[in-house]
């Protein structure tokens, strides 16, 4: 049954990304383009994640379990730190290069060509890399 609801869930988030235009790398860069030909349209695929995030997570307060029995994770640390804030930032400078994040680039996979295909291993060995540097990081630079 897992591996249904797995299925059935990533087939429906990778049809909402396509549907969205979230795979479009042009119309991703065009929201991101606020002093050129800006396009606003992806602020309503953004609002309408929010929403079922926000039930999400209030369904996820009353829970500890998943309707196929597994726990569900722990809610999110709510802290900014210099840690998230640059790693909001990286994520920014990737996304608006590319006009990609993770899951449309490889909900774009079948049809995205050898340029789609090099940043998807490239954003695999940085996945691979990441944690690596951030526990030499966290050795070099002491928390406060």
């Amino acid at each position: 049954m897992y591996l249904v609801f797995a299925f059935v869930s990533g087939g429906l988030f990778g049809a909402g990304l396509f549907i969205s235009g979230m795979t479009d790398t042009a119309k991703v860069q065009g929201w991101l383009d606020v002093f050129g030909h800006w396009d606003p349209t992806l602020a309503f695929v953004m609002g309408g994640a929010m929403i079922p995030m926000a039930l999400a997570w209030l369904v996820r307060q009353r829970r500890t379990t998943s309707l196929v029995g597994t726990p569900l994770p722990p809610a999110p640390s709510t802290k900014i730190d210099p840690r998230l804030i640059t790693g909001s930032v990286m994520f920014g400078m990737g996304w608006g290069l590319a006009g990609l994040c993770p899951g449309p680039a490889i909900a774009s996979l079948s049809y995205g060509g050898p340029g789609l295909i090099v940043f998807v291993v490239a954003m695999l060995v940085g996945m691979l890399v990441a944690p690596q540097l951030r526990t030499r990081l966290d050795r070099a630079l002491p928390a406060e």
